[in-house]
């Protein structure tokens, strides 16, 4: 059976994130800061969600004699970064698991319209075969991180790990219930989101912190 909706969603609770979520909430943190602990942050998320990872036994050559040991089986990951702000997140995945392939995903809200646009999205030959780490710092109203989701499952990809910085009960309730596949690795629960799309209290806007556009 599957999991229930309450078991997809992981909310992590370390002193590490925490230290480093006081830092992001900062709004003196400056441009390097702010982008390194994104990446610290993600590796600590990316670490919990890979607990599940394949297993195989094979032997192994140590200094004093051979023994049998476990190893990652298989191909393994792929990380697909929501753009843009998703890319301060990736580096954080592959300190970690650096044979991951990485997918790219480009979504923009009309500003006319108010509508969401894909304009990018570029993927591994088989990702198919691969667990996805889903890469977004925010998640607010979800509308944009479900388009993602919807166009992993275009490629058959129906089991992803969703790893993000900050998040408000909204947003999980939305993907959830629209992916019964979809986990959710979070650091932190927020209120509110304010009229303009914001998470109160937040840490700002993610990209515009990331690469100095502000």
């Amino acid at each position: 059976m599957g999991m229930n909706y309450m078991e997809r969603f992981h909310l992590i609770q370390h002193p590490l994130l925490e230290h480093k979520l006081f830092q992001l909430r900062n709004r003196y943190t400056g441009t390097k800061d702010f982008r390194k602990c994104v990446e610290e942050m993600t590796s600590l998320l990316c670490y919990e969600a890979t607990r599940d990872i394949p297993m195989g036994e094979r032997p192994v050559e140590t200094p004093f004699g051979e023994i049998k040991a476990r190893e990652i089986e298989g191909k393994t990951l792929a990380a697909v970064v929501i753009l843009r702000a998703g890319l301060g997140m990736l580096d954080g995945v592959l300190s970690l698991v650096p044979s991951a392939k990485v997918g790219h995903i480009g979504i923009y809200k009309d500003e006319k319209t108010g509508e969401l646009v894909r304009y990018y999205c570029k993927m591994p030959q088989d990702i198919v075969h691969r667990q996805v780490l889903l890469l977004e710092p925010i998640l607010a109203t979800g509308e944009t991180t479900d388009m993602a989701v919807q166009m992993l499952e275009n490629y058959r990809c129906y089991q992803v790990k969703l790893l993000c910085l900050v998040a408000v009960q909204q947003g999980v309730d939305f993907l959830l219930k629209r992916h019964p596949g979809l986990e959710i690795y979070c650091a932190a629960m927020d209120s509110r989101i304010n009229e303009e799309g914001y998470i109160i209290p937040g840490i700002g806007d993610a990209g515009d912190r990331m690469f100095g556009t502000m």
